[in-house]
């Protein structure tokens, strides 16, 4: 079977934007869970090496992700759901939990495939960091957990039944909600804690006692965001989701030659 050189192109941009993303996602996770493994003597280090990578690391991302792999009606198509994304997130602005651009990127991904969905978290992260003015040292772990969010909707397992489909994100969306609201914790936890505090990041400490100190602080102060969170992506997936999805998959058929190399991965 002879190979063509469009198809050549095509898997070596598959190829490339998977390589990326788990280049990403590696750096990511540790820049997450860094305060579990660093010694006490790299402490420091490690705090601002990783705050340096992730924006870094982010851009990348988008820029290799996007290279060679869209074209310009997929971008296009891009730009108009994080645009979206960016508007429904300046909706929920300030309110607690209630955040509907977790639905967008959900629905988005499932429909359009995990590699769009990666890229979609984090343009659509980004864009409303922008419009809402949510720019800050906080913002590239919030790309990346909205990436990695938007990637797992469209690695769930496929199920022909769209009432299962629609229950199965819709649990999705409760789990996404808590997982989110963990690792924002957990990367800002060795911050904000006064080192004096019994809940505060022990430097060089063993991974359980700071585990036990992490949980702690964690659920004295996330489960009002954390809850809320949930049960609002149940409730727009489960009201909204049937009908956005389909319209999604819709465009997605109609300009399959467009998206097939997006849906692909």
């Amino acid at each position: 079977m002879t190979i063509t050189l469009g198809q050549q192109q095509q898997l070596h941009a598959r190829t490339l934007s998977a390589l990326t993303i788990a280049l990403a996602s590696i750096i990511g996770f540790l820049a997450f869970t860094w305060p579990l493994f660093v010694t006490a003597e790299n402490d420091q280090a490690a705090r601002w090496l990783f705050l340096a990578l992730m924006p870094l690391v982010t851009v990348v991302a988008i820029i290799e992700i996007t290279y060679g792999g869209l074209n310009v009606k997929a971008l296009a198509f891009l730009g108009v759901l994080s645009a979206t994304g960016a508007a429904l997130r300046a909706i929920g602005a300030g309110a607690v939990g209630l955040e509907p651009i977790w639905f967008l990127i959900i629905i988005g991904g499932r429909a359009l495939g995990k590699r769009f969905g990666f890229i979609l978290g984090l343009t659509t992260m980004l864009a409303s960091a922008l419009l809402t003015g949510g720019v800050g040292p906080w913002l590239a772990f919030q790309m990346m957990c909205a990436a990695w969010i938007g990637w797992g909707a469209g690695a769930l397992p496929q199920i022909r039944s769209k009432s299962f489909e629609i229950i199965l994100l819709a649990g999705y969306g409760a789990m996404i909600a808590v997982l989110f609201g963990l690792l924002m914790d957990l990367q800002l936890w060795p911050w904000i804690v006064s080192p004096a505090s019994s809940i505060a990041y022990v430097p060089g400490a063993s991974i359980l006692e700071n585990l036990q100190r992490f949980f702690i602080f964690h659920f004295a102060t996330a489960l009002a965001w954390d809850i809320p969170r949930a049960i609002f992506n149940i409730i727009l997936i489960v009201v909204l989701g049937p009908a956005v999805l389909h319209s999604l998959r819709r465009a997605m058929q109609r300009g399959n030659v467009v998206f097939n190399r997006v849906h692909a991965m």
